[in-house]
């Protein structure tokens, strides 16, 4: 197994037992494909829930120049939403979970297919 796939397995594992959700693991490769080597990097695989700068750079980078939407307050409000439901108190809130996630509430599947 692939180091890369170690981690997709990790993810999926997090959307399991954190979240209650069974992934479309298809989806959550796509995703993490797309993330690069920022997975492999301890700083830049999670999201920091407790801070702004790096919340807005989830809005900007992900949702607004990725999945293509409209900035708005319905993006902070779906970023909220999934850190609420990874759990503020769970420290490691990982990168392509969080993406997973918001790509699946706004349903933008189709940018990874």
């Amino acid at each position: 197994m692939s180091k890369r796939d170690e981690m997709i397995e990790k993810f999926a594992a997090d959307l399991k037992d954190k979240i209650g959700v069974t992934p479309d693991m298809d989806l959550l490769t796509k995703v993490t494909i797309g993330l690069g080597p920022s997975i492999y990097n301890a700083d830049s695989s999670t999201v920091s829930s407790s801070s702004d700068a790096e919340l807005e750079t989830v809005k900007k980078n992900f949702l607004i120049k990725k999945l293509g939407l409209s900035d708005g307050p319905k993006l902070t409000e779906a970023i909220d939403s999934v850190m609420e439901k990874y759990g503020k108190s769970n420290r490691n809130k990982y990168r392509a979970v969080v993406y997973y996630l918001l790509t699946v509430h706004f349903g933008k599947e189709s940018v990874y297919a």
